[in-house]
């Protein structure tokens, strides 16, 4: 018999492969089942991702870069800042900036506040609302070089439609776009008529969801029609309001289309001339795109600048 050991003898080790921890296999085998019920929705959301690289995100880093650099002869050096004192010493910029804010304020006051007054016509009427609702949205449903080729054969002065009307009421006819007093409001008019249905049912959908318990007690305290809007149908839209206001903001100083078909761009003394539209002469009028692309910068830091003091506002409002 064997007298016995203090001596503690280690385990031998198991065979490789045979023992392996609970937790990580349950661990792994739950992400294969979450990635086998997810794979399509993976697959679409990798698609997208793909993209907006392509597509959105490397053109913005890319014209980033651009701004600060010069190509001439096929190959690019770094230009400094260059490209922005040139586009800053360019009376072209000031004027585009003129006339950017000028169609800005213009569509403002006829784009923001005219889709607002049709919803809240359409959101009181009781009989034909789908019918109107598909007719004040059918130009949006239009090509855009559509509607605003028809607004331009409007705006003939021979033959145009809306001379015929002023024609009929004894009124002296208007060189619309050949006149510069008259050139960007007639540019503003067309992309309002344009672009108003979206906003309008938007507009609709946001008072259609106010109770009507709010305009039975305006009635009672004796509101009329105006003061059930300024104290009722306003505040309980003012969400809406501020986005769409933030939006097309945002919408209108980017203004292309528009201008550039109705005048072809410059417009009489230049002025229909946008900052869009002077990038577009820079890159393909001229071929200088490292001043396109500092155009675009300056343009992205103004709209940017406008949006994070606007949610400011917005958020110290709220509080």
């Amino acid at each position: 018999m064997s007298a016995p050991t203090l001596s503690t003898r280690k385990p031998s080790p198991a065979p490789r492969g045979h023992h392996r921890p609970a937790g990580r296999d349950s661990a792994r085998e739950e992400f294969v089942r979450a990635l086998r019920r997810n794979i399509s929705a993976h697959g679409f959301l990798i698609g997208a991702v793909l993209c907006f690289s392509f597509f959105s995100w490397y053109p913005m880093v890319r014209g980033f870069f651009l701004a600060f650099q010069k190509t001439e002869d096929g190959r690019t050096t770094w230009a400094g800042w260059s490209n922005l004192s040139y586009v800053f010493n360019d009376p072209a910029f000031w004027q585009a900036w003129r006339n950017t804010l000028l169609f800005t304020v213009l569509a403002l006051v006829l784009g923001f506040a005219v889709p607002f007054v049709i919803a809240v016509v359409l959101n009181e009427l009781r009989h034909a609302q789908g019918y109107l609702r598909l007719l004040v949205y059918l130009p949006v449903m239009l090509p855009p070089v559509a509607s605003v080729l028809l607004f331009k054969y409007f705006y003939d002065p021979g033959y145009g439609l809306f001379n015929r009307i002023f024609e009929f009421f004894h009124l002296p006819a208007q060189q619309w776009l050949q006149d510069p007093d008259t050139s960007m409001l007639s540019v503003v008019i067309a992309a309002t008529w344009m672009n108003m249905g979206g906003a309008t049912l938007i507009y609709l959908a946001a008072l259609q969801g106010i109770p009507g318990e709010l305009y039975e007690a305006a009635e009672l305290d004796g509101a009329g029609l105006l003061r059930k809007i300024w104290h009722v149908t306003i505040p309980q839209t003012r969400l809406i309001l501020s986005l769409l206001l933030l939006m097309q903001i945002i919408a209108t100083m980017q203004v292309f289309t528009e201008p550039f078909l109705l005048t072809n761009g410059a417009g009489p003394e230049g002025s229909t001339t946008t900052v869009v539209y002077l990038i577009y002469q820079y890159a393909f009028n001229f071929n200088n795109y490292g001043s396109a692309a500092a155009l675009g910068l300056v343009l992205l830091v103004v709209l940017a600048g406008f949006s994070a003091v606007y949610v400011r506002l917005s958020r110290s409002s709220e509080d």
